[in-house]
């Protein structure tokens, strides 16, 4: 666990704080703010969860060093899920029940974020993850949840129509049991199948030491294309049994698991030519390069910049409201990150200072434009389509 934050002058949110901003002190004044961070330092997505905190952190003390919100320090409490639901309950019950903190950011696998949300939505958390499993939007979270990550409906579409631009038309889907399985092969067959293709799936366990018959299974379809829909340990086991078979057709995976550290990990044969998909970061805009400063990481993956829009957005959101609770997050936050007609904003620091200006501010981040549906879904994305070539993940489009 981790505590972050200096103090200095305060920002002050709504007309009556505005109006003692010529007398406020040279110190922040009052209790902390309390936020807390939610991710995989351990586990599948051990290789996410430290980066993730580390561009939370950054903003939490670049708004301190000029003065906090609302005149009060933000103190970040950073626990790790270890990309496992029962560790993220832990973690959560700790977050709301002893530290009591008014947001929570930065939940990662799909299974944390759907055991997390309901203690969230109970005690009046806010709720901004990158889980993209589409029931975790049906869940009657009452606005105490947004995400940042596109849901699998349309994550599932990209997919399906990237093996069809592929020249496939036989696409064969296996995956792990998940929250996202069901519609992510639902959502393949509808783009495979309307261009006159077909699907088939396999769900595998995960924990398993080898995937040959599963392989024979996979190989009895005859697919033209293969969409890998695990975590990068079991992809990992997945990828050299297939190679070993000599499994030739094209492989498709998602980008956080066949990651760069999966490609070092393995023989380059067994991993070359696989696809990745992954939601695209808004790669040269203003705020990307921001956060690449912050951080000093020269090229943030997108649940990076994800959760560094979401700690810029809640504490605009808190400023705004004149009020730290989840609840005036969950009510003030579409009025930051989507107002019509507001001023532009890229961080939390101009988008202070605009509120307290009074100025309506319209958001976009790192992660491209963060404008949110009622179901809490983010209404759009674009997506990175990479490919591993002779060692390295290159870039084919963003589209």
């Amino acid at each position: 666990m981790s505590h972050t934050g200096t103090t200095r002058r305060g920002l002050i949110g709504g007309a009556a704080a505005l109006a003692g901003l010529a007398t406020l002190p040279a110190r922040a004044q009052g209790a902390p703010i309390k936020i807390g961070s939610l991710t995989p330092l351990t586990g599948a997505g051990g290789p996410y969860g430290p980066v993730m905190v580390k561009a939370i952190k950054a903003v939490v003390d670049e708004v301190n060093a000029a003065g906090g919100v609302l005149g009060r320090r933000i103190e970040l409490i950073s626990e790790d899920d270890q990309t496992n639901p029962e560790a993220g309950v832990r973690a959560a019950r700790k977050l709301i029940d002893v530290d009591k903190v008014s947001a929570i950011l930065g939940t990662w696998a799909s299974s944390v974020t759907t055991a997390v949300a309901p203690l969230c939505w109970d005690s009046k958390t806010f709720l901004a993850t990158v889980s993209g499993a589409d029931p975790i939007t049906a869940l009657p979270h009452q606005g105490y949840l947004i995400r940042t990550q596109p849901n699998t409906t349309l994550q599932g579409r990209k997919f399906g129509e990237f093996a069809l631009e592929q020249g496939a038309r036989r696409v064969f889907f296996v995956s792990p049991q998940t929250p996202f399985q069901k519609s992510q092969f639902e959502n393949i067959t509808l783009a495979v199948k309307a261009k006159g293709g077909e699907t088939g799936a396999l769900i595998y366990d995960d924990k398993k030491p080898s995937y040959r018959s599963e392989v024979d299974e996979i190989s009895r379809f005859r697919p033209d294309a293969l969409v890998l829909g695990g975590y990068a340990p079991d992809t990992t086991v997945l990828l050299r049994d297939l190679y070993r078979a000599g499994f030739q057709a094209k492989k498709i995976a998602f980008g956080y698991s066949v990651n760069q550290k999966l490609v070092e990990s393995v023989p380059a044969d067994v991993v070359e030519n696989v696809f990745t998909i992954s939601p695209s970061s808004a790669e040269g805009s203003a705020a990307y390069e921001r956060l690449v400063k912050l951080i000093g990481v020269s090229n943030p993956d997108p649940y990076t910049t994800q959760v560094y829009d979401q700690i810029n957005l809640v504490l605009m959101a808190i400023a705004l409201a004149g009020d730290s609770s989840g609840t005036a997050i969950r009510d003030t936050v579409r009025k930051v990150s989507q107002a019509p007609g507001g001023t532009k904003v890229d961080n939390a620091l101009d988008g202070l200072k605009a509120i307290a200006a009074r100025q309506p501010v319209d958001y976009d981040g790192a992660s491209g434009p963060c404008d949110f549906l009622d179901s809490g879904d983010i209404a759009d994305c674009r997506f990175r389509y990479e490919q591993v070539k002779g060692g390295k993940i290159t870039l084919l489009k963003i589209a």
